[in-house]
């Protein structure tokens, strides 16, 4: 059972959100839904404003316009928030001389959490051993796991962690992967955001994807991969095309040879047998999270505006994405884009209590 408030769901809900530091937009206009009982990851490159938006989310840096709220409250509005919203945003945050059992000590006396609370956090984040070593010299990974264990002082309804996988070895990962999924079956909310694309996709269940601070895309994995698709090469595309259509298949031309809408690659190679068409090739094509987001985010009209371009001011040229184009539902709408895109012009001095990352 989760413990927390009652009255939250744990449902985070951004709304126009924009965060100016001067004359830079960090953050601009961005709406996006992160529901109960699901993992979420937030993905962009650098500079893209994942962080700021952390931040906003939790009060630690003032929004220049817009909401973000959990369950219609601001963070500031929470009473005692550590018991609705647990959050790990650095894993540098502690006192080096402080050791690990200590740190989560004081943070437990501030929510009203029991000391019993931190040795259980302790044990279930895996370092029992470390309660007593001073936080200096803790390792990456272990600082990750404390950060961790900090998060969920007050067995809250919303986890929100930034980076989490960081400095954990391959065991620590896959830890992590079945932790944060655990912690989801429960019913919490978990929004992750994350650079390393290949575990993210092992990991959550919806994804939004911003870049220069917009939303470029959101949905579930499956519906930003597109549906499977086989591409197969053969000696007599036609014949072959229209055995499989009359199969119900859907067939479309792709360079030399034809793509599929199916992930079931022996009803390609059956049809093709029955049919007495011999096969060059044949394979599996899915887009990748990995593929799809660096498609989605070097593509000239979201690439980073902070990053200098390559000599000669010519944009670097991506390969394709292999599988089926993207349901364009799931995009940000080109109009929208273009109108957020409008500089604004700051008002009053230049705000200073937040990052650009």
């Amino acid at each position: 059972m989760v413990h927390g408030r009652p009255e939250f769901t744990g449902h985070i809900e951004v709304r126009g959100l924009t965060k100016r530091f001067g004359s830079f937009t960090a953050v601009d206009h961005l709406d996006f839904d992160v529901e109960p009982g699901r993992v979420t990851g937030f993905l962009g490159p650098n500079g893209s404003g994942k962080t700021t938006t952390l931040r906003m989310l939790l009060g630690l840096v003032r929004a220049t316009d817009g909401t973000a709220t959990i369950d219609g409250h601001r963070y500031a509005d929470i009473g005692n928030p550590l018991t609705v919203v647990g959050s790990a945003l650095e894993a540098t945050n502690f006192h080096p001389g402080r050791t690990g059992r200590n740190h989560l000590r004081v943070q437990a006396a501030v929510a009203g959490v029991p000391d019993t609370r931190v040795d259980e956090l302790l044990e279930l984040v895996g370092i029992p051993a470390a309660a007593r070593k001073r936080a200096g010299g803790y390792s990456m990974g272990m600082r990750q796991r404390l950060g961790l264990a900090a998060a969920l002082l007050g067995d809250p309804r919303v986890i929100i962690l930034d980076e989490p996988a960081n400095g954990l070895d391959p065991e620590g990962i896959r830890w992590l992967r079945g932790f944060l999924r655990q912690l989801a079956d429960e019913g919490r909310t978990l929004l992750i955001s994350s650079h390393m694309l290949s575990e993210v996709e092992q990991t959550v269940d919806d994804v939004v994807i911003i870049a220069n601070g917009q939303r470029v895309a959101q949905g579930t994995v499956a519906e930003l991969r597109g549906e499977p698709t086989a591409y197969v090469r053969t000696s007599d595309p036609d014949r072959l095309s229209q055995a499989l259509r009359d199969r119900g298949l859907a067939v479309a031309p792709s360079g030399r040879g034809l793509r599929v809408t199916t992930e079931d690659l022996a009803v390609v190679g059956d049809v093709a047998h029955a049919s007495d068409v011999a096969i060059h090739e044949l394979r599996s094509e899915q887009t990748h999270l990995e593929e799809l987001f660096f498609n989605l985010t070097e593509s000239e009209e979201h690439r980073n505006r902070n990053l200098a371009r390559p000599p000669g001011g010519a944009p670097v040229d991506l390969p394709p994405p292999s599988g089926p184009p993207i349901d364009p539902a799931l995009l940000a709408e080109p109009a929208q884009a273009a109108q957020r895109a409008q500089s604004a012009q700051p008002s009053g001095a230049p705000d200073h209590d937040g990052d650009l990352r």
